[in-house]
């Protein structure tokens, strides 16, 4: 079919929705939408047979909906209504939630219901929860609704004529900010932590801290630490710990409040966003191995079972600060000193990773400066895992790889991902040529025309297209949450089989071929070169582009490259619509 796809951005549930219907031969156009959007005007020239709003903050307009068939995806269960359903989730600690897709109509979520999902909420934040648990429930709703569209004999049931029982959510209004609000003197950490976590990605908590008003963003429970409630206690790699009334919490990540007339501020580490009115904390890094009795926060944590060892990441957004990049680094290092066949860099729910750290790079003195030092720390990360020889290395991503952070995944001798991630392997919609090696390691698994084709089409692809193409070994299909133990139970059989250690002796002889062939550092000066010179050129478009990113600037229109026909490489042709 020719599906269109109206969507507010071209977030992480829009992207595994278009690669998701790409894969079933459905031809696809995109229209990314604003209030002005003339979308009366623009859906008649894709002459869609269906639309689909994967995300959609804006109503579709009546002679859109009245003309053709449109299906709206909504994250909340049968009867939820309202702007802030996931957040409103995470907020009421509920323990079961779902995606409702209904036929648009004058009533905004209040149309036919095509299909519906249900899924469990952990406690996690609402970005986490809204690209693992809701974004699986809303592909097995929406895929069941075009099934049914595309077949002409099912009939939407209308929200007025369904049992009362089946009908687990309410009409709610937006969640604002005067119902985020953290009273420190009284609530309990449970209590802050649901709030933060139900505003972790946006639109933050609003707080005062030290003359200031900031949004915080994020939130992890701290066992150890005490103090007076709203007490700043410690710092922790950029997080502060903030004392409650019964314990206290990790804040990665803060915002300043806009100013009238300036820019919109970016979310950054905390300590690197409060500057100078920072008072003297104590900075208490987490130990880099813990058992699992201790909730203290670590965003790099290692341990082993048997020969296998396990260096697994979270970084807020999936982005990788020079800083992080030092940390994960010398990590992996140490994890290299342990006596184990098998290394797995990875294996959490949610982000692998995304590349270089945008918003940190935008708030520097100067970006240019700081854009370099970041490549530099993620290739020295990439170097070292290409240069491994002593041990099989698994990049396990339980979540979507984008950029940089792909081709850190594409280093390793085997990569594994869960079925639900969304691989985004190419740099150019941030005006960059790329680095992390990807000259070497993507030509080397999908051969240089595939290669060509991904790094140019910049297109979403799923970890079932990225295992055909040769990006991705082994798709292990299972919850967000399963992930972590199917990754161990397979790096243990991988570590026990009888061939692991030809299987590393043969890996050493291939690189030092490959080396004698083309070193590694070739390969590196090439791609740093350019990277150079689009750092350092203030005319570049990369500046531009960064800066509309991190600051949430409104698209001007869709891109391009989004409705540009094309014929995929290793499958069919196929044109967008």
């Amino acid at each position: 079919m020719r599906i269109l796809l109206l969507a507010g951005a071209f977030n992480s549930l829009t992207q595994r929705v278009h690669a998701e219907l790409a894969d079933r031969g459905h031809h696809l156009g995109v229209e990314l939408v604003t209030r002005d959007t003339p979308l009366a005007a623009l859906v008649p020239r894709h002459a869609p047979d269906l639309i689909v709003a994967p995300m959609l903050t804006t109503a579709v307009p009546r002679e859109v909906w009245s003309a053709r068939p449109c299906l709206i995806v909504h994250p909340g269960p049968l009867g939820d209504r309202g702007p802030s359903s996931v957040d409103w989730a995470v907020h009421l600690g509920a323990e079961r939630w779902g995606v409702t897709v209904l036929q648009a109509n004058d009533e905004m979520d209040g149309g036919d219901v095509w299909a519906t999902a249900e899924c469990p909420v952990p406690e996690v934040g609402k970005s986490d929860l809204y690209r693992n648990e809701i974004a699986d429930a809303a592909l097995a709703a929406l895929l069941s609704a075009v099934d049914r569209f595309a077949a002409g004999t099912h009939r939407p049931q209308p929200q007025h004529a369904l049992p009362a029982e089946r009908l687990l959510g309410r009409p709610r209004p937006r969640l604002r900010q005067d119902d985020r609000r953290i009273d420190w003197a009284v609530d309990p950490t449970a209590s802050v932590l649901r709030t933060l976590r139900a505003a972790d990605s946006r639109p933050g908590v609003r707080d005062q801290l030290l003359g200031g008003t900031w949004f915080l963003h994020g939130g992890h429970r701290e066992d150890t630490l005490t103090g007076r409630p709203g007490e700043l206690l410690a710092t922790r790699h950029g997080a502060l710990c903030r004392a409650t009334v019964d314990g206290a919490v990790w804040i990665p990540e803060l915002r300043a409040a806009r100013a009238p007339g300036e820019p919109a501020p970016v979310k950054l580490p905390a300590t690197l966003a409060l500057g100078d009115r920072l008072p003297p904390l104590p900075e208490i890094p987490a130990p880099l191995e813990a058992d699992d009795a201790h909730r203290t926060w670590a965003d790099i944590r290692y341990h082993e079972d048997g020969p296998a060892g396990f260096l697994r990441f979270s970084f807020p957004g999936g982005a990788l600060s020079t800083d992080q990049c030092r940390r994960l680094l010398a990590a992996y290092e140490y994890a290299r000193t342990r006596p184990t066949s098998v290394l797995v860099l990875g294996g959490q729910r949610d982000f692998f990773a995304n590349g270089i750290h945008l918003n940190v790079i935008e708030a520097a003195a100067d970006p240019a400066a700081e854009s370099w030092a970041n490549v530099n720390a993620i290739d020295d990360l990439v170097h070292a895992v290409l240069t491994t020889t002593d041990r099989l290395v698994v990049a396990a991503l339980g979540g979507n790889a984008a950029a940089g952070g792909a081709m850190l995944a594409l280093a390793a001798d085997e990569v594994w991902s869960r079925a639900a991630a969304v691989l985004n392997p190419h740099y150019r919609l941030m005006g960059l040529y790329g680095s992390e090696y990807w000259t070497y390691t993507l030509p080397r698994r999908v051969g240089p025309e595939t290669a060509d084709y991904l790094m140019h089409r910049a297109l979403p692809i799923t970890a079932a297209r990225a295992q055909r193409l040769g990006l991705v070994d082994r798709v292990v299909d299972c919850p967000a949450g399963e992930f972590g133990d199917r990754v161990g139970r397979l790096a243990r059989r991988l570590a026990a089989s009888p061939g692991v250690q030809s299987r590393i002796a043969a890996k050493k002889d291939r690189r030092e071929r490959d080396e004698a062939a083309r070193p590694l550092a070739a390969y590196r000066d090439d791609e740093l070169a350019r990277m150079h010179r689009t750092f350092f050129d203030p005319g570049a478009p990369y500046h531009a582009l960064r800066r509309a990113f991190v600051r949430k600037e409104p698209s001007a229109g869709t891109p391009e490259h989004l409705n540009a026909p094309t014929a995929r490489a290793g499958g069919t042709a196929g044109t967008s619509g």
